[in-house]
């Protein structure tokens, strides 16, 4: 069997159309069903729905999708493989983020990754936490940025790239200046990132282990609208202190008094699975790069 003939066969899958996969592929459609139709040929059964200019898999096609990435998986990675003992590394490192990430200052990371592994082509996609995570899991990201809470599930590993404190942000002409209890700033209007995110989980977790129920009025993925939200004075935002600091013309942060709720930004793989070359040397440049440029 081919090797190319699974290849079109996924990109059907996923472009869920015979013409998108052809052109991404760079074959001709006539050839690309001939390699597809060979394909079905080879495992005896019809892995392809056609209807009108959609196709979806059949039951046989969802159950060899997986083999079918595995396989050119694998493939990736033995060329990776070579080309990092050969001190060329390259191939495609596929990552994904939250919002929440944007108050860490990842476009540097990948401008320095970039100017030293010239070779890897890198794609970034954004989604919410709970898609990003899937995403993961089915093969579709190597690694991932996101905000993480106190724990993760047992089959995701992360490396802490960022810690530190959650503070209420308030207005510059707010009368709230050297500390607020969890319990007032309950009573006031709160503006958060939305369920899901690592920080929105730790202060629910802290706000439910004092008996607490917050007045949550605005919701949004970006950090720094949280905080342009709040120096409008709309509410309270619950932010890491590096998003405060950056907006400290129009916003002041506040100590939460008797809470230490942390924000994690963390870098996310599937544990006990094995990643690129590619993923592997990001892992390692970004750790220098933290330890270099975030804290110095």
């Amino acid at each position: 069997m081919e090797l190319r003939r699974l290849e079109y066969f996924v990109a059907v899958v996923e472009e869920a159309n015979f013409t998108r996969a052809a052109e991404r592929v760079h074959v001709a459609q006539s050839g690309l069903s001939a390699q597809i139709r060979k394909l079905e040929r080879d495992l005896g059964a019809v892995l392809l729905r056609r209807s009108g200019r959609t196709a979806t898999p059949t039951e046989a096609g969802y159950a060899v999708l997986p083999y079918a990435r595995a396989a050119l998986a694998a493939y990736a990675g033995a060329r990776e493989a070579v080309a990092e003992l050969e001190g060329l590394v390259r191939g495609h490192l596929r990552l994904g983020m939250t919002a929440s990430v944007s108050a860490f200052d990842l476009p540097g990371l990948l401008g320095a990754f970039h100017e030293k592994y010239p070779g890897v082509r890198i794609t970034l996609s954004e989604n919410a936490s709970d898609a990003t995570i899937e995403e993961l899991r089915a093969g579709r990201l190597d690694l991932a940025f996101a905000g993480v809470g106190a724990g993760l599930p047992a089959d995701l590993a992360a490396e802490i790239f960022a810690d530190e404190p959650v503070v209420a942000v308030v207005a510059a002409h707010d009368a709230v200046r050297e500390e607020i209890t969890l319990e007032a700033l309950c009573e006031r209007d709160l503006i958060c990132l939305p369920p899901g995110a690592g920080l929105r989980a730790a202060f629910d977790t802290a706000c439910a282990a004092a008996g607490m129920r917050p007045r949550i009025v605005f919701e949004a993925g970006d950090p720094h609208m949280l905080a342009r939200l709040a120096a409008r004075g709309l509410g309270v935002a619950i932010l890491p202190h590096a998003v405060a600091a950056a907006h400290s013309d129009q916003v002041v942060a506040v100590p939460i008094a008797g809470a230490d709720i942390r924000a994690r930004i963390a870098l996310i793989r599937v544990a006990e699975t094995e990643t690129s070359p590619a993923a592997r040397v990001f892992a390692r440049t970004a750790a220098a790069w933290v330890r270099t440029v975030l804290r110095t």
